[in-house]
Order: C-alpha cells, then sequence, then structure tokens
C-alpha cells in the first residue's frame, strides 16, 4: 500500500506539536521544510547529529549551511524533486554522514505539503535509523544462512532465487523473511552489505574501479552511480571527506 502523509503545511506550522513526539525519539530524523527547501521544524536526533546544541542553529537554514557541499548538493536534488514534482520519495537506502563524524544507515521518506489550494508549499521528511537484526529471533534462523552467504560472496552475482533456495524457503517466503528482520528488501539488503564493504575499503585504497570489481559490480560507473545515490557523495568524494576527518 502506498504510503501517504495526511496533513498539510498549516497544520504543522503552529505550534509544530510534531516536533513534541518525533523530539522523544533518538532513532528517526524528522524535518519539515518550505518551498525553498529551507528547515522550518527539526527534532533534537538531528541537531545532536550536526554536532549542534539548539534547534535555532537550523531552523531557516538549508542544506547548504548545515552539511558540507557535497552533500548538500544531494540532500537539496532530494527536496527539489519532492517540491517540484509534488512526489514522495518512499523507503530509500541511505547512508547518512554527520558533523560529528557518526555515519548510519537509514530508510528515508520525503512527502510533498500542500495548502488548502493544492499547491506544494514544502516537504516533511523522515529518516529512520536500520537496527541491527534480532539473530534469536526463528525467522533469522530461516534465513541466516542466505545472509551469511551474501557477507562472504558480495563481490559475486547474486539473486533471490539462489539466496532463497539456501534458506530451503520460496522467494516469496524469503522477500518476506528478509522485511520483517532487516526492515530492506532484499535487493536493497545485498547493496548495503556491498557499500559497507567498499566504504571501508575507499579508506585504505583510492582505485574506484578495483574496488568496484570487489564489491560485485562489473562496470565502475554504476558502482559510482549506486554509492552517490545510497551516500550521497562520489566514491573519490567519500573517501576526501573520511580523510579530512582523521
Amino acid at each position: 500500500m502506498e504510503k501517504v502523509f495526511a496533513g498539510s503545511f498549516e497544520d504543522l506550522a503552529d505550534p509544530f506539536y510534531a516536533q513534541l513526539l518525533f523530539d522523544k525519539l533518538d532513532d528517526m530524523v524528522f524535518v519539515v521544510k518550505d518551498r525553498e527547501a529551507r528547515y522550518v521544524a527539526v527534532n533534537m536526533a538531528l541537531v545532536r547529529r550536526c554536532g549542534l546544541r539548539h534547534k535555532h542553529e537550523i531552523i531557516g537554514r538549508s542544506a547548504w549551511d548545515v552539511f558540507p557541499p557535497s552533500l548538500a548538493a544531494s540532500y537539496i536534488e532530494q527536496d527539489r524533486f519532492v517540491i517540484d514534482r509534488n512526489q514522495p520519495i518512499l523507503d530509500r537506502l541511505e547512508l547518512h554522514l554527520y558533523d560529528n563524524q557518526k555515519s548510519g544507515w537509514c530508510l528515508t521518506d520525503k512527502f510533498p505539503l500542500t495548502n488548502s489550494s493544492g499547491e506544494v508549499v514544502g516537504l516533511v521528511g523522515l529518516s529512520r535509523d536500520l537496527q541491527m537484526p534480532d539473530q534469536k529471533h526463528p525467522v533469522y534462523r530461516r534465513i541466516g544462512a542466505a545472509v551469511g552467504y551474501i557477507y562472504e560472496h558480495y563481490s559475486e552475482v547474486l539473486t533471490v532465487e539462489q539466496l532463497a533456495a539456501l534458506t530451503g524457503c520460496s522467494v516469496a517466503q524469503y522477500e518476506r523473511y528478509i522485511k520483517r528482520i532487516f526492515k530492506l528488501t532484499p535487493k536493497q539488503l545485498i547493496i548495503k552489505i556491498r557499500l559497507e564493504a567498499a566504504t571501508k575499503l575507499l579508506e585504505e585504497n583510492s582505485n574506484v574501479a578495483e574496488i568496484a570489481h570487489a564489491c560485485g559490480y562489473n562496470d565502475h560507473s554504476a558502482f559510482s552511480r549506486q554509492f552517490k545515490a545510497v551516500v550521497g557523495l562520489s566514491p573519490q568524494a567519500y573517501r576526501e571527506l573520511k580523510l579530512r576527518q582523521k
């Protein structure tokens, strides 16, 4: 079922009651932005992850003022897609990088906000942290062999049919179990594992083509595109950022 954000900009603008709820959540970033992609409301999780102390250090600013330029460009591109096209972004797998040098995998949703006339006046964004799976869960025991295989063979061609066969499940069951435990589709899980490996290799090796091949990509340009889509930076820009942070 398609996700729908049932609300308007006016609903959130005064008194920002939604912040009272989202401020209680440490594992989710919540933002409201205006039509110019400036922050109108944020929760404390974003403030802390940006290495700041107060919301007023973010409110009224855009991603250009909060994140490094290369990252900001990616976030602004997303915002403009949602606002200009009046279309949501749903369950986008992302690796978020913050000024406090912490990083974390999340699933991001962004929804356009409209006024009473149906005009897009901003957006609301939610980024939910991906938690470590419960390996004691009975469902994990069913899919553990496939997950272990991905970690050991992420440099190879992997198919859902092949991985499902390792578990003794049908493809439909395997897809359902992966979603239940990891909150990801099987394809997203493979991408996550491959790019986790890539981020580590990039801190040691500057040869993008070699890293792409080591992480299961035959075409280094395809690797670069997917890396940028998920991380918000090109592989080389990511490497340079990490070197500056050391």
